[in-house]
């Protein structure tokens, strides 16, 4: 099913997002948690894509197992790294072919060493232009996503810049969105104001992450509101209460979000299920999930 006709429901939607595994053990890891994670009933799953060709087959094959084990719908992550628009194609053809029709269509990060994306030959340069040759060759019959920063994408000249890019990326046909993560709930709503003041009328989904770590927290790039920096540099060498702490305030988040109108959560899950359980459960609890009222 289209993700596109499922978010159109007025039940909120809960989805994972997964990465191929690099390792076997990694793998029975992953295994585990999307068992644990389908009693949940999520809207649908997604899996990230790989800069390497073992690991673009590993999402291929992850999406497509998931779909046919599982019935539950799944996405597959597809970037502009390292492919020409002959090698997309083929791609798209292989995940047609197993009955994957939710893409959620981005350039990518430059691959490891490099500091600038630069497309390979015969390639698309932004999300935009895959999000156009998708649909050129797909039509109606492919839902697509796209990425969408609350703090602004960090090669972006502005804020302004970066949502008329992302209106680019609509306009080419882009049918809902998954924001990166953010630990202040403020960003995301004066987001989405200013994507709907310049016609981006898309679904927008929030992305969640739980912190583990400050260090964690840092890497990814999101602003930290000052309180929850205060008490994870407090408790950086508690790693129990940090977790506990890290759940607490993407609880706060979700259920904040999910009473404001959000039209659902995006949990990026790390191949992990302990905490996105716990969370679940809190929203589960506050009636916040669909069908469990």
């Amino acid at each position: 099913m289209l993700i596109r006709d499922l978010l159109a429901s007025r039940e909120p939607s809960i989805s994972f997002e997964f990465f191929p595994p690099k390792t076997d053990e990694a793998a029975i890891q992953l295994q585990a948690t999307i068992s644990e994670l389908r009693a949940l009933h999520p809207t649908f799953v997604s899996v990230t894509w790989g800069a390497g060709g073992s690991t673009r087959d590993k999402t291929i094959d992850i999406v497509s197992r998931i779909k046919q084990d599982t019935g539950i719908e799944a996405m597959a992550h597809l970037t502009c790294v390292g492919s020409s628009r002959e090698d997309l194609a083929g791609i798209l053809d292989r995940l047609t072919s197993a009955g994957i029709t939710n893409v959620l269509a981005l350039r990518g990060d430059p691959p490891k060493g490099e500091t600038t994306f630069q497309p390979v030959e015969g390639g698309l340069r932004h999300g935009s232009e895959l999000v156009e040759f998708i649909r050129a060759r797909h039509g109606s019959n492919a839902c697509l996503g796209g990425a969408a920063y609350p703090e602004c994408h960090a090669e972006s000249a502005d804020p302004e810049t970066d949502l008329q890019n992302l209106k680019t990326k609509v306009d080419a046909g882009a049918d809902f969105l998954i924001t990166q993560l953010f630990y202040d709930n403020q960003h995301y709503w004066k987001f989405v104001e200013r994507a709907r003041a310049v016609g981006i009328q898309v679904p927008i989904i929030p992305g969640i992450m739980p912190i583990s770590n400050l260090s964690q927290a840092h890497r990814f790039g999101a602003s930290l509101p000052p309180a929850l920096e205060f008490e994870l540099q407090r408790l950086q060498n508690d790693p129990q209460a940090t977790t506990h702490l890290g759940v607490a305030h993407a609880t706060s988040q979700c259920v904040e979000l999910l009473h404001g109108g959000a039209p659902g959560i995006h949990f990026y899950t790390l191949n992990r299920s302990t905490v996105t359980r716990a969370i679940y459960s809190a929203i589960r609890i506050q009636g916040l999930v669909a069908g469990l009222r």
